[in-house]
């Protein structure tokens, strides 16, 4: 198995208790639909091993307390701290025709409404509380917000995002105030 063929679940972020058990962070909009895992891939040096997972207690906050089979000491977990976590992109439901994951918008070229093509999505970041789509746009990186007031839709046979950006938001990132600094050389 190779990421190409993989969606990022979340991170092992730290051990619990002495018995190897380790608190994953899934970054996910659904945590709940997670529940039921029975195996991941983590990566350990660049590879996807598979992990069996034999219980799975989901906490507040898309953390979960997870027990691997054979990882039975808290020397095994704390080897996995700071791990991504993995599974195959079989594993994902269907979407609608305009929905999208955001691994697949990757390389999508960004139309907005009334300016017209705009550029490349590069990546989406996923931070508290907001993701972010970040496009490339005359030299700039341009972060979008993915509300659904500004992300429409994804015509995914053409690999076009469509958007409706707030007014104002390209040139938020395209402002050059350094250019007005005074010369203080005399």
């Amino acid at each position: 198995m190779t990421q190409d063929n993989c969606y990022l679940l979340g991170y092992i972020v730290r051990t619990h208790g002495t018995n190897g058990n380790v608190v994953i962070f899934l970054d996910v909009d659904y945590p709940e639909d997670y529940e039921d895992l029975d195996a991941v891939y983590v990566e350990i040096r660049g590879e996807l091993v598979p992990y069996f997972i034999s219980n799975f207690n989901l906490q507040k906050q898309a953390n979960a307390i997870v027990s691997f089979e054979d990882v039975n000491t808290i020397e095994k977990g704390q080897a996995l701290v700071g791990s991504s976590l993995f599974l195959s992109l079989d594993e994902l439901d269907e979407l609608g025709e305009e929905e999208f994951y955001y691994h697949e918008i990757k390389g999508y070229t960004v139309v907005d409404e009334t300016k017209g093509e705009l550029g490349i999505v590069r990546e989406v970041y996923s931070l508290n509380g907001q993701d972010l789509i970040a496009m490339d746009y005359l030299g700039n990186e341009i972060l979008i917000p993915t509300s659904e007031e500004i992300v429409l839709r994804a015509d995914k046979e053409n690999k076009k995002l469509i958007v409706n950006l707030p007014e104002g938001l390209l040139e938020v990132y395209l402002d050059d105030s350094s250019k007005n600094i005074p010369d203080d050389a005399d």
